[in-house]
């Protein structure tokens, strides 16, 4: 799982590259909004009739991805996570509908998962934050320590709203699925106002893609390759595609040390693989691309075949590669 989900991994948009706001054939004009929210850049670029309308649908889906991370985040000593952090230590701690239902939502990825995907690892996180940060890797008696404080099954969920941690040093982490969740919200205020055509974009972590541009059929995201040989490619419409890749030993100077931790082994992960998951949602898109890097391409592919309309590549360095298409086909912008 990662701290605060800092990728490396970037997707990118041609779209963006496009001034604010144009006109098209269709007399329909783009308005393009880029806000600093959760950690990251959020840009969204929506077309409608109007310039005006568009940028107050804009601004409201911004103001909901803020209250979302007001709830979510672990950074923020007031929001509704770092209280339930705090609080519900065998107690069963009330919490926001919004909340519970990424918790419930993580869960599920964790049964599905075997464990690989697991928002209890803040502990871990938290640890391995000072080897990012070059202190050098913790002791092994910390890493055992932290560990013992890890296991979603530690978590009870109480319909509709209730939460309690059968640990007294349990704490969760939403880093890996909150960004989804929040573009999953920002999507539905644009839906209410009336937006069609839009695409949201999460720090590329997560890219969100409603309708099309006029003239298109999808929008069209190049995906990370940390080859530089493949270009993959995807045509997304009301679908959202993330990405997942660990730390560079480079950007860290220290080769032990990275931002997604693997809750088997209590360290950061080890692998050469980028990958990239289309889905449905968001937070589906979100959670599937972390679970894919921690369980890699073997098992990774079992997974994601089971999901119904999901597709995924995994890409090394050195260009190795496997797909899974069971949603839209990933194109590719170079012979290999």
């Amino acid at each position: 799982m990662r701290c605060g989900k800092h990728r490396v991994a970037v997707l990118f948009v041609v779209f963006f590259a496009i001034v604010s706001s144009v006109r098209s054939s269709e007399n329909q004009l783009l308005v393009y909004k880029k806000k600093y929210i959760m950690g990251t850049v959020f840009e969204i670029a929506a077309y409608d009739q109007t310039t005006e309308h568009a940028s107050v649908a804009l601004e409201n889906a911004f103001e909901e991805i803020v209250r979302v991370d007001n709830l979510l985040s672990n950074y923020k000593s007031d929001s509704a996570l770092s209280h339930l952090n705090r609080s519900a230590h065998f107690h069963a701690e009330k919490v926001p509908s919004d909340l519970y239902r990424v918790v419930e939502e993580s869960v599920r990825f964790s049964r599905l998962s075997g464990g690989k995907f697991d928002i209890s690892v803040a502990p871990l996180v938290d640890l391995w934050k000072d080897a990012i940060a070059g202190e050098g890797a913790p002791s092994l008696a910390k890493q055992q320590v932290a560990r013992a404080c890890v296991g979603y099954d530690k978590i009870e969920l109480t319909p509709p709203d209730q939460i309690t941690f059968h640990s007294s040093c349990l704490r969760l982490d939403l880093g890996a699925i909150g960004k989804g969740y929040a573009v999953d919200r920002a999507a539905d205020v644009l839906r209410s106002s009336g937006i069609r055509n839009a695409l949201i974009n999460a720090g590329g972590s997560t890219i969100l893609a409603m309708g099309s541009p006029p003239g298109q059929n999808a929008w069209l995201v190049h995906l990370r390759d940390p080859s530089h040989r493949v270009d993959p490619q995807v045509m997304l419409k009301d679908e959202s595609v993330s990405t997942s890749e660990q730390t560079a030993p480079s950007l860290l100077g220290d080769d032990t040390a990275g931002h997604i931790i693997d809750p088997d082994t209590g360290t950061p992960l080890r692998t050469e693989f980028a990958v990239s998951v289309i889905a449905q949602t968001g937070t589906l898109s979100d959670a599937l691309s972390t679970t894919s890097l921690l369980l890699g391409p073997a098992k990774g592919k079992g997974l994601v075949q089971r999901m119904p309309d999901v597709s995924a590549i995994w890409i090394s360095r050195d260009a190795q590669m496997e797909t899974v298409t069971g949603g839209p086909q990933i194109l590719f912008g170079r012979k290999f």
